[in-house]
């Protein structure tokens, strides 16, 4: 960035700072209150974060700061502000940006933030800063905790911090090409360190228990100080070289001139005498090229060998989901001081602060006292300080702290957490894969110390050796980690360095498995299964006969009289048939308390009985159910014996009605899981054939690809499992595969096939048996091109086995096969859950499952056996499609208002799906907030059933027979709902009319009670309340629209009136009325609107609660007006439900409309006179609406042809419009149909 380019006001700033003449630097009167201002500047930079860069191009650190604290370290009140601002310029770039940007735009503002944190990384590598920062820290430290202020503690935060910022810091590539024991920038600034003694007040941080606060900090700053060491490194920093390391580079040099050597003959043999200007052309005879001929080859003869199909072509691009994963991983040699300084400094550290660090830092951890991904660097130090104490003088107490098999468990606990995030975070999976391996190599340190410690001469190390050896064996999880790694390798996530280490570490743990196992004759280890068990079905009580009932009658009936019906102090206090925190509806536990009754009677319990008879009483006197106040004791008896022979719905138990709610039904069978640990005597040979799978012999394979480029240890691990399998199980078939045989071509054709002797000899030994295998299998070159389990490694080795053999338990006779077929048949199109279940007892011979469908397959009735697999409980997708849900949605609004409801949608719904599913979406999505709402209610008991009928007669009926056909209506229609599953698609289109018109007749009831109680409360003076009332549930309504979510919004009074209105029993009623749920008892405070009213029946409400005075007769003009708008169907029953919705208005405005002259209840006689009349009133009022509002007629048709559901709302928003005369009917039509169309 261009310094002319910078802020005025931030330039202004950075000049009021000071200037540096030479080397002193003269600091301006305005000094701390312009670091303050840049310090405001930095908290209000914008997402490019504009004032870092500017302040970095300007040079700001490196001219003025650090200048600053160094020549005026007296001025506390500036030297804070100062360590204060470095710190905030020094934090890394991924903190700035949160992660590595992906946008063009933002990677650029990323790199040159990064650039200018690494020029504050050369400027801070001077000896004299942290001079200065040491003898800061050390007078702080030199306090007494008493002493210490808060500002203190502060400061030195803040100068551990800026030391963590900038070693944290990143090599430039680019700039830092030095060779190795070259002094790097991280070399100077370690060097800095070191020489102003900052290292030492490190190590007294980390062992002085007083600063415990300051761990997490001490271990980070070493493990940035680290960054690019190795612990072998350090180890051999200035001292003389072994023999044996000699050696091991003269092999390397030696193998290096090996391949040079083979490569140079081999060139001279291919290139002949002749100059290479006439090469000619070759055909090559047997590889054919596009066409017929065989391929003609035009360069030399010595480059035949890199001829290849692909020569010339463009080069297929791989995706980046499906590229391998990169290794991160740089190592370099430090100078020789450096390396010095840094071997005594870990000898230090782990004679005196190591245990004591890792001990509080791993409770730390465990306490989840860390920052996140802390224990990263605890891991790092368990693998790094712990190899280099193998190295140097290995001693075991100064690592014990790590050495338990604690450590084991936690580092085991984080290479599962890391597997599962990285399958879980795709996005980030690089980072949690890199922990992953930080975590594995852990692991691998801590085998090795084990095994080093197995080696001691100390027969007391021996003992703990042994000790922890015998728990990692015991346990399952330590023994199989790393099966379980190999067999979830994925080298698009993993690096080729993890698999590296994985493979080294299974090597080492299998080696010192082998090692415990031939000293013991029998080994016990632990051994996990997991049990699947079924739970029983359950069976309901049967239920009792009447020579029971009778037989217990006499016996309830014979005590309560001996007693004189006279009941105890404590039956009658202990008698509560009521419980009023119940959420139950006080009709339902009326009910219950007469189920409790019948089972205190049943248990032949009769002084409880009688008392919950008398107590229920007391609770609902009303309707005689439980007797009169003054009844008499026989008939109080008598009364009992009524309950006892009546059949009542019986409650299920707890449990039971719990599974009833989640859909899971009393005949199905449900699977459970339980773990069963148990102890078994352990094999080696057995657990090695965990290996012998093709999952396993994979990654092996993929790493010695890269066999020149491994270490001779990696490929003496790679063959040692490959032997195992190949010699030891013998299952050389498994790496019977073409790319494996390709690549032992490779191995043994290689120059310097000498240097891998151990590879060469295995490839020949498999090669040969392969050989000699394939003179007897005509298929072995087939089976080349396939990866085997050990059930075909079986096959190819002792026979194939023919269709039908395998089944030794019974043979099928050709009557038994022609039966099969034909059930199969018969069923397979019949629509049943499991054919194979419905065949099986058809059968006449008795055949397990499994040999069922195997014979099925074999005969070809179907083409594999997961056509037939039995489905589990459980196991099915349970996602949901928008089309799904949409359905669902269009459903509940259907029959929201019936007595059924998910009865109804589990009858209607396309995609079948159990109750539990269905009510969890309906919740989830927000339909109802309570699931005892999709409870079924019960239904009103009708006189008779109603025949079909005309218009004409309905109106022809007297008053009590309309009302009864009324009664009956309503009762077909919820009758209707419990038709069996198969019914005709025209009964369903009729019960969806039907239901409809019910919908439609209470919505009229509900808008008029509404009205009712609105003009109530106005005459009450609440009319302020109504208005708060009406705003907020269109307010509701428009976030609800706006949001797509729906959730219980809570009424909160802000005014003293409207808290005095919601004391008001008229006004909770109205509540109620709207929909408004009330506070739940001890813990809700407010009302609130429920999730499940939708938008448009929240804005029907309210526009339902309009404050207008309203007469009569413009209330039944308004309704008569309604349904005009919903009779513009010339479907005949809508017009006979909709006259029958009118007249049940008129039946209940028939006592209010006797003191008015208006329509009184005489206008409804029954002559067909007045019924012509009112036909002819409603075509004219229908002709009215029409002409006026043709256009809008239009847009209202479009709407009900596209979705039936907004028709249903919009014909409910009309009615309500109607009712409130505010505004003209056209005006009003007009305003719901605009709504309308937002919705739609």
């Amino acid at each position: 960035m261009d310094l002319f380019m910078m802020n005025c006001e931030l330039l202004a700033t950075c000049s009021a700072l000071g200037y540096l003449e030479g080397d002193v630097y003269h600091k301006e009167p305005d000094c701390l209150e312009s670091v303050k201002d840049l310090i405001r500047y930095l908290r209000h930079e914008d997402d490019t974060r504009d004032i870092r860069q500017q302040l970095g191009a300007g040079q700001i650190l490196q001219n003025d700061l650090l200048p600053i604290i160094t020549q005026h370290t007296q001025d506390k009140p500036l030297f804070d502000a100062c360590i204060r601002i470095m710190v905030n310029l020094t934090q890394p770039a991924l903190l700035c940006f949160g992660k590595v940007p992906d946008d063009p735009a933002f990677r650029h503002h990323y790199l040159q933030v990064t650039s200018y944190l690494q020029a504050y990384k050369e400027a801070f590598a001077d000896e004299k800063i942290f001079t200065v920062l040491s003898e800061t820290l050390y007078n702080l430290l030199q306090l007494d905790w008493e002493q210490r202020t808060e500002e203190d503690n502060l400061l030195i935060e803040r100068i551990l911090l800026l030391v963590r910022n900038v070693l944290h810091v990143p090599a430039d590539p680019y700039e830092e090409k030095n060779v190795d024991d070259d002094a790097s920038i991280h070399d100077k600034l370690l060097w800095a360190i070191h020489m102003s003694g900052l290292d030492d007040l490190l190590k007294f941080l980390a062992c002085a228990q007083s600063e415990q606060q300051w761990n997490f900090h001490i271990l980070e700053i070493i493990s940035l100080m680290f960054r690019d060491q190795t612990p072998e490194l350090l180890v051999n920093a200035g001292q003389i070289r072994s023999a044996q390391e000699k050696q091991k580079d003269m092999q390397e040099l030696e193998l290096l001139r090996h391949k040079e050597l083979a490569e140079k003959r081999s060139r001279t043999l291919l290139r002949g005498a002749r100059h290479s200007r006439f090469r000619g052309s070759y055909v090559i005879e047997g590889l054919k090229s596009i066409g017929e001929k065989d391929v003609i080859f035009h360069q030399g003869l010595h480059n035949f060998k890199n001829y290849s199909h692909d020569v010339g072509k463009v080069l297929r691009r791989v995706p980046k989901r499906k590229q391998m994963a990169q290794d991160s991983e740089s190592q370099r040699r430090s100078a020789l001081n450096v390396r010095l300084f840094l071997r005594e400094f870990c000898v230090d550290f782990l004679e005196n602060c190591y245990n004591r660090l890792m001990y509080i830092v791993k409770e730390g951890l465990i306490r989840e006292r860390a920052q996140q991904h802390d224990e990263t660097y605890y891991l790092w130090a368990i693998t790094f300080f712990m190899a280099f104490n193998r190295g140097q003088n290995f001693r075991p107490d100064v690592v014990s702290e790590t050495i338990s098999i604690r450590t084991f468990h936690f580092i085991e606990k984080n290479i599962t957490n890391y597997y599962e995030m990285m399958l879980t975070d795709r996005k980030d999976a690089t980072s949690w894969s890199r922990r992953m391996h930080l975590a594995l190599k852990a692991y691998q340190e801590l085998l090795l110390t084990v095994n080093e410690m197995d080696r001691s001469k100390d027969e007391n190390i021996q003992h703990s050796s042994n000790v922890i050896k015998s728990n990692i064996f015991y346990m399952m999880e330590f023994r199989e980690i790393f099966l379980t790694l190999l067999r979830k390798y994925d080298e698009r996530m993993q690096p080729r360095s993890f698999l590296r280490d994985l493979v080294e570490s299974t090597h080492l743990f299998l080696k010192m498995l082998e090692r415990f196992c031939k000293g013991r004759n029998n080994l016990v280890v632990q051994k996990k299964r997991v049990k699947r068990r079924k739970r029983s079905q359950k069976t309901l009580p049967a239920e009792p006969t009447s020579e029971d009932l009778e037989q217990t009658w006499q016996i309830v009936s014979e005590e309560l009289r001996t007693s004189g019906f006279q009941l105890s102090e404590s039956l009658t206090e202990g008698a509560v048939p009521f419980d009023a925190t119940s959420e139950t509806p006080v009709e339902e536990q009326r009910t219950e308390a007469l189920v409790r009754i019948q089972d205190c009677i049943m248990t032949r319990a009769g002084p409880e009985a009688l008392s919950l008879l008398r107590a229920a009483r007391a609770v609902w006197p009303e309707g005689d159910t439980f007797g009169s106040v003054e009844v008499e004791p026989e008939e109080e008896l008598e009364l009992l014996k009524q309950i006892l022979f009546t059949k009542l719905p019986k409650s299920m138990p707890l449990d039971s009605a719990l599974e009833e709610e989640d859909g899971v039904e009393l005949e199905e069978e449900e699977e459970l899981e339980s773990v069963a640990v148990s102890e078994t005597e352990f094999n080696f040979l057995d657990f090695i054939k965990r290996f012998a799978n093709p999952n396993v012999v994979r990654p092996y394979i993929i790493l010695l690809r890269s066999y020149s480029q491994n270490s001779v240890h990696t490929n003496h691990c790679i063959t040692r499992m490959l032997h195992r399998l190949a010699v030891d199980l013998k299952m050389e078939a498994l790496l019977y595969q073409l790319s494996v045989f390709s690549l032992f071509n490779k191995i043994l054709g290689d120059p310097a096939a000498t240097a891998y002797q151990e590879l060469v000899t295995f490839s020949k030994y498999v090669l040969n048996r392969f050989f000699v295998f394939a003179s007897t299998n005509n298929k072995a070159f087939v089976e080349l091109l396939f990866w085997k389990n050990v059930g075909a490694v079986r096959e190819m080795t002792e026979g194939y086995s023919k269709d039908g053999e395998g089944n030794k338990k019974g043979k099928w006779t050709p009557e038994e096969e022609e039966q099969l077929q034909r059930l199969f048949e018969e069923y397979k199109d019949s629509g049943v859950p499991d054919v194979v279940e419905t065949i099986l007892p058809l059968l006449s011979s008795s055949h397990t499952r499994r040999d069922v469908v195997s014979h099925m397959v074999s005969m070809g009735l179907v083409d594999s056996v997961k056509d037939l697999k039995k489905e589990r409980k459980g196991t099915r997708i349970v996602l949901w499609t928008e089309e799904q849900e949409q359905e669902l949605q269009m459903l509940f609004e259907d029959f929201k208002d019936s007595d059924d409801v998910l009865g109804n949608i589990l009858k209607r719904i396309t995609a079948k799906r159990s109750r539990a599913r269905i009510v969890e979406k309906i919740l989830s999505m927000g339909l109802v907030s309570d699931r005892r709402e999709l409870h079924k209610k019960r239904k009103r008991s009708a006189p008779g059933r109603s025949t079909g009928m005309t218009e004409e007669e309905f109106f022809d009926l007297p008053e009590e027979s309309q009302d009864k056909e009324l009664d009956i209506e309503e009762e077909e229609e919820d009758k209707s709902d419990e038709d069996e599953h198969d019914y005709e698609e025209h009964v369903g289109d009729s019960a969806k009319r039907r239901q409809k018109s019910t919908s439609r007749d209470n919505a009229l009831e509900k808008n008029h009670s509404l009205r009712k109680m609105v003009q109530t409360l106005k005459q009450e003076g609440l009319s302020g309340p109504v208005l708060w009332l009406q705003n907020s549930l269109n307010r509701t309504a428009d976030d609800r629209e706006e949001d797509g979510v729906s959730h219980p919004v809570a009424l909160v009074p802000l005014t003293e009136e409207n808290e005095d209105a919601m004391e008001n029993k008229t006004f909770q009623k109205l509540l109620r009325t709207v929909g408004i749920r009330a506070p739940a008892d001890g813990q809700e405070s407010f009302w609130r609107i429920s999730s499940s009213l939708s938008v448009n029946q929240l804005r029907s409400l309210a526009a339902s609660l309009d404050l207008v005075e309203e007469t009569e007769g413009d209330s039944e003009g308004n309704q008569e007006s309604s349904l005009t708008v919903e009779m513009e169907d010339d479907n005949q029953d809508t017009r006979a439900q909709a006259l029958r919705a009118l007249l049940l208005s008129r039946q209940r405005k028939c006592p209010s409309s006797k003191s008015k002259d208006s329509v009184s209840c005489e206008g409804r006689s029954d002559t067909v006179e007045q019924r012509d009349h009112l036909e002819e009133k409603i075509s004219k009022k229908r002709r009215r609406v029409l002409d006026d509002d043709d256009e809008d007629d239009d847009d209202l048709k479009d709407i009900s042809d596209a979705d039936p559901l907004s028709r249903n709302n919009f014909e409910r928003s009309i009615d309500s419009d109607h009712k409130s005369p505010a505004a003209p009917a056209k005006r009003r039509y007009t305003r719901v149909l605009s709504d309308e169309e937002d919705d739609v």
